[in-house]
């Protein structure tokens, strides 16, 4: 992932995501994502390994609620890969 240069450059990376029936902002979900796509993954667990991997660098992601944020985030790359 490229590095954002500034606060204000990581902040238009912001994407709010619902984590467990709450709307949640993450930063650079879009440039993980892709990042993502580009490995050519097949199963489900290796993909959410990925994501959660690349967006614990620039997001908190509690452990109480890190199976949420993985459901989430790999249900965001599906759609985001399937269109």
């Amino acid at each position: 992932m490229k590095k954002p240069c500034c606060a204000a450059e990581a902040m238009r990376r912001i994407r709010q995501i619902d984590v467990g029936g709450i709307n949640v902002g993450l930063t650079m979900l879009d440039d993980a994502i892709h990042e993502v796509a580009r490995m050519n993954l097949i199963k489900d667990e290796e993909i959410a390994d990925e994501l959660m991997k690349k967006l614990r660098i620039y997001n908190y992601i509690p452990k109480s609620a890190e199976q949420q944020y993985r459901s989430a985030t790999l249900r965001e790359y599906t759609h985001e890969v399937t269109l």
